[in-house]
């Protein structure tokens, strides 16, 4: 067992096998990570910076990463919707699967044809299977590339006035833990959202008031939003990425809420007001 892997299931002869958590330094995985620990089972990190390293772009990483591992939770990275995400998760599903793995739990996208094709592989794998699919993460404000114009004081996106559940990532992480550790969730697919719909200029609002500063939103158009990104240097294929989540995946399609956190946790999910709220006290959108 490597440094980095936590084995807390040794005392009274328990025994819990490994949870390979992909992206486990990511928004989702290193929380599913910590809840994993905190109950008491073995976890294994996928990343580049693991002991026993993870790449997706490296398939011989994959192998040594799933040794021993009886659970597996995939996060793919860029995105799940990238171009050859599918056939990049199916294969690895399938090599999981070959590796004696026995439970799979997807980190999904909602109304991606794309996301759509890499569940069914994960389906076809063999292994028993959980799909998650989550909205727009709430974190993104905080962790992630929006934090920097909030600090700023102004959002541009190329979005309008469209609908988007905002999903807490803790949400995310206890479905995910739930479906690991749990019996009941083989073979279930979990649409999760926030209880409410939001406009990125409410959601912004809603951080300014949180936070107590003046910060506002604006919309551009999707062709500004990509040069702007080109002229940071954010690399083409990360442009393109972008602009077809902005351009097409919000275009109305997702504007309604799921009940997968309720079915899987027996709770209502997070509002984005109590992400706000808990955020701001930490002081992440002080200047």
């Amino acid at each position: 067992m490597t440094t980095n892997e936590q084995h807390l299931a040794n005392t009274a002869g328990t025994d819990y096998s490994t949870t390979l958590v992909v992206g486990g330094t990511g928004k989702t995985g290193r929380r599913i990570a910590a809840k994993l620990i905190e109950r008491g089972r073995t976890v294994r990190l996928g990343s580049r910076s693991a002991p026993i390293p993870f790449d997706w772009t490296d398939r011989a990483t994959w192998a040594p990463a799933l040794r021993d591992v009886e659970k597996v939770y995939i996060s793919y990275q860029p995105d799940i919707a990238a171009p050859g995400g599918a056939d990049t998760v199916g294969a690895f599903a399938d090599l999981a699967a070959e590796s004696g793995v026995r439970h799979l739990v997807l980190l999904s996208g909602r109304g991606e044809p794309e996301a759509q094709d890499a569940e069914a592989r994960v389906r076809a794998s063999g292994a028993h299977w959980t799909v998650v699919r989550a909205s727009f993460f709430a974190q993104n404000f905080d962790e992630g590339e929006f934090l920097g114009p909030l600090l700023e004081g102004e959002l541009a996106l190329p979005v309008g006035a469209v609908g988007e559940p905002f999903i807490d990532v803790e949400d995310i992480a206890d479905v995910a833990v739930a479906a690991l550790t749990e019996d009941g969730h083989a073979g279930q697919v979990y649409e999760v959202t926030g209880p409410r719909l939001l406009t990125f200029a409410d959601a912004v609002a809603e951080i300014a008031r949180a936070s107590g500063r003046e910060i506002g939103y604006v919309q551009v158009p999707l062709e500004a939003y990509s040069a702007t990104l080109t002229g940071h240097g954010v690399p083409a294929e990360v442009v393109d990425l972008l602009a077809f989540l902005f351009g097409e995946v919000l275009d109305g399609r997702n504007a309604h809420v799921a009940d997968g956190v309720r079915r899987a946790l027996g709770r209502e999910p997070r509002d984005f007001s109590d992400y706000a709220r808990d955020a701001a006290a930490r002081g992440v959108w002080k200047v």
